[in-house]
């Protein structure tokens, strides 16, 4: 590096490592971005206490263009942006031409999701593997019910019994910020509840009748501080089906299941807006990521079994 920009570049550096306790490694990875920033420059004719945004995303462009991964180019702008406020704050410059610069966008991340015959299998494993005929109905419930209706873990867990007395076609959930919305349940997930809810009941009438013990208010009691099943036990509960299913654990979590409920739905022709109303989504823009998961699925489709695509 040569001028002015040599010096701030060494300034800023210092005041990285003084200020803020910057790491060696951290100050190392800066000074790689800046040199190869500075050479850009250079390379050109300008320097690095003179450029202007133009300039600056120019840069950018460059490092495009070479193949750079978006984190790296993510990377090398936040030390541009670093320096240049460093500069201005120090008064060796009047502006700061990084300051409205965005960086690369990351691209959205499509939500692991599961296959119906992986679903399937799920809700088999519940109906098989409980040890006693409480523990399959609920297991059974749980999954009929987190499938159904695309609920979070913890709106599940919470429900309260009420929720569930006259054998409902709708269920009334309560989410986020205490919104409630109503969800319908299919025949198998009212099946289910209803055969929980009748052992359950039994259950709770036993052991008032033993100790005296007021009933619970919650679907799904339990002995703990919330007086209901917890997320961690339902997270350990899911992954312990999963491997009985013959499924990897790793692939499956209460929040797989919901990103199920929402694609399996949408392949079937669903409304994104009911399925925003269903999934309790305030914005439609994050019930819209379950669009790239169809328009993947049905590229593959016309790939493979449209005419024009045989050879």
């Amino acid at each position: 590096m040569s001028g002015d920009g040599s010096a701030w570049v060494d300034l800023f550096l210092e005041a990285q490592a003084a200020e803020r306790g910057a790491a060696l490694n951290s100050l190392m990875a800066y000074r790689r971005d800046l040199d190869a920033y500075a050479a850009h420059l250079e390379a050109r004719g300008h320097g690095v206490g003179t450029a202007t945004r133009t300039q600056i995303e120019a840069f950018l462009i460059a490092c495009e263009a070479e193949g750079l991964a978006a984190s790296t180019r993510a990377r090398r702008l936040s030390a541009i942006r670093g320096l240049y406020r460093f500069a201005h704050e120090e008064g060796l410059r009047d502006d700061d031409p990084a300051i409205r610069i965005t960086g690369p966008q990351k691209p959205k991340s499509l939500p692991k999701t599961l296959s119906e015959a992986d679903v399937d299998a799920l809700l088999s494993a519940a109906e098989d593997m409980g040890e006693t005929e409480a523990e399959r109905l609920r297991d059974t419930c749980l999954m009929q019910l987190l499938y159904a209706t695309g609920m979070r873990v913890s709106e599940l867990i919470g429900l309260p019994v009420s929720a569930a007395r006259g054998d409902p076609r709708m269920l009334l959930v309560r989410g986020k910020g205490g919104k409630e919305r109503m969800v319908p349940l299919s025949p198998a997930a009212r099946d289910a509840m209803a055969a929980w809810l009748a052992h359950r009941d039994m259950e709770q009438a036993r052991a008032k009748t033993d100790s005296g013990a007021p009933a619970s208010p919650h679907l799904f009691p339990s002995r703990g501080k919330a007086g209901h099943l917890t997320r961690v036990w339902f997270h350990s509960r899911i992954k312990a089906l999963s491997a009985f299913a013959m499924l990897d654990p790793n692939r499956v979590s209460p929040h797989v299941l919901r990103h199920a409920f929402a694609t399996h739905l949408l392949a079937g022709g669903a409304d994104l807006r009911a399925i925003q109303t269903m999934l309790g989504h305030a914005d439609i823009s994050t019930t819209e990521i379950y669009t790239h998961v169809l328009e993947s699925r049905l590229k593959e489709l016309v790939l493979t079994h449209h005419p024009l695509a045989r050879e």
